[in-house]
């Protein structure tokens, strides 16, 4: 099976005991391929391996919500994909000059690539904000009522991982995806079987209600990801 998971609230999610319990099942299970697709930068990724998780290495890194694609032991580039990202990408300055007068959003001090994330308050416009990003031919996420991310026009978490699965010729029956917030609705999308850990955002929970292909897990995090992984057969 391929595994493709969000991060925070999802693949490190759950108790330590779950997390270990995932960790170790796909260490032991070199058949499972890993992809991580989270709204962090590489860097951010990669200082989680510093610690005692004993996170399992993926094959690929998806990152930036999608605006990055990078091959799991070289951090190398996966092409064609990164390129045709990067052809639509106006470049942060751009963006951020444009968006510099709308009311309620600061930006995010955070390492950031082909996408410009911010904060934003109860002060947010958001008209001037969607019809600004639509002037720019970027796309807008708004998740957690606090962040938003501003894209390249159709680049998401769930295209990008659409495209990397037709890279491999991965068989579509044999993957599962995680998430936990509205972020990750582009991955729910795909028509993949899919999981909403426990505890997931309110969003998410009603944006996939009436999907087949999701699963609503009882348990959060980890322990909703193996859940899931027992409720479509993909363990025992």
């Amino acid at each position: 099976m391929l595994l493709a998971t969000d991060l925070d609230g999802t693949f490190l999610g759950g108790t330590e005991d779950e997390r270990k319990n995932l960790y170790h099942f796909i260490n032991k299970h070199t058949d499972i391929a890993l992809v991580f697709v989270t709204g962090r930068g590489l860097h951010s990724v990669l200082s989680l391996f510093t610690g005692d998780l004993m996170l399992p290495v993926p094959e690929c890194f998806i990152c930036d919500v999608g605006a990055t694609i990078l091959n799991g032991d070289t951090h190398e580039p996966i092409e064609p994909i990164h390129s045709s990202i990067e052809a639509k990408w106006p470049g942060k300055q751009r963006i951020l000059e444009k968006l510099k007068d709308v009311p309620g959003l600061i930006p995010q001090d955070v390492p950031q690539e082909r996408r410009c994330s911010f904060f934003f308050d109860e002060n947010i416009d958001r008209e001037k904000l969607e019809q600004t990003v639509q002037l720019l031919n970027c796309d807008l996420i708004m998740s957690a009522d606090k962040f938003v991310d501003v894209l390249p026009k159709g680049v998401n978490k769930g295209n990008t991982l659409k495209q990397y699965i037709t890279l491999l010729n991965y068989p579509a029956d044999e993957i599962l995806v995680a998430g936990d917030t509205f972020n990750d609705l582009s991955l729910f999308e795909t028509g993949y079987k899919s999981v909403a850990v426990g505890n997931s955002e309110a969003g998410l929970i009603s944006a996939t209600k009436d999907k087949p292909h999701v699963y609503h897990a009882k348990n959060e995090g980890a322990g909703g990801i193996l859940e899931a992984m027992k409720y479509f057969g993909f363990i025992s």
